[in-house]
């Protein structure tokens, strides 16, 4: 089967399924996951992981190819995925319906127009409580450590594909997530000079990890 494929999200699935498993075990999950972009880690992650059903989202044009890897992957806890633009209230109406313990999503922040990312911070509290919180994977600008110099490239390169796209900084994540009602993540250094934010009943505070893949 011709399907998408991401060589960052074969080199990072590893690193971040541990990371995940490291914080919630094998707590049975309805994970909402935003931006599934090819659909590999929801692949890769159900079928690692029976007990969290894993609901992928993204626009219109990656819902085909989500497709394609759930076919493949034959999960029953991998439903079919689902239309989410974040800046559309009427995407996110029909989600705010059912019970989510976790949103989750991976290089999606330095892809979307600032907007977007705010819009998507925005909604979060419609799919409150959330029990398990708030995971975010990527590449981030911090005001409190030097950018690694591959950031610094991969930020140039994608703000001369699109204005709009680019690094966040972590600070201004943290403030959307604050206004969201989240309080204060943990952040784990991940490799190639990523960061895993979580946010949740027991986040806070600093970890360390792997600097570079």
């Amino acid at each position: 089967m011709d399907k998408p494929y991401s060589p960052a999200c074969e080199r990072n699935r590893d690193p971040i399924l541990a990371r995940l498993q490291a914080a919630f075990g094998d707590r049975p999950l309805r994970v909402l996951e935003v931006g599934a972009g090819t659909g590999q880690h929801g692949a890769y992650f159900s079928a690692a992981q029976p007990q969290w059903h894993w609901q992928s989202t993204d626009v219109a044009a990656h819902l085909p190819g989500i497709s394609k890897w759930q076919r493949e992957a034959q999960r029953p806890n991998l439903p079919p995925p689902r239309l989410l633009d974040v800046t559309r209230p009427a995407d996110w109406q029909p989600l705010a319906q059912e019970p989510w313990d976790l949103v989750y999503s991976a290089n999606t922040l330095h892809i979307m127009p600032w907007t977007a990312v705010q819009a998507f911070f925005s909604h979060l509290p419609q799919l409150a409580p959330l029990s398990a919180g708030l995971v975010i994977y990527g590449a981030f600008l911090r005001d409190d450590a030097p950018t690694a110099p591959s950031n610094l490239a991969f930020d140039a390169d994608l703000r001369a594909r699109d204005p709009q796209m680019g690094l966040r900084r972590l600070a201004a994540v943290q403030a959307l997530a604050e206004a969201a009602g989240f309080g204060e993540p943990t952040v784990t250094a991940m490799p190639a000079n990523n960061l895993l934010l979580q946010w949740g009943p027991s986040s806070g505070g600093e970890a360390t990890g792997a600097q570079h893949s």
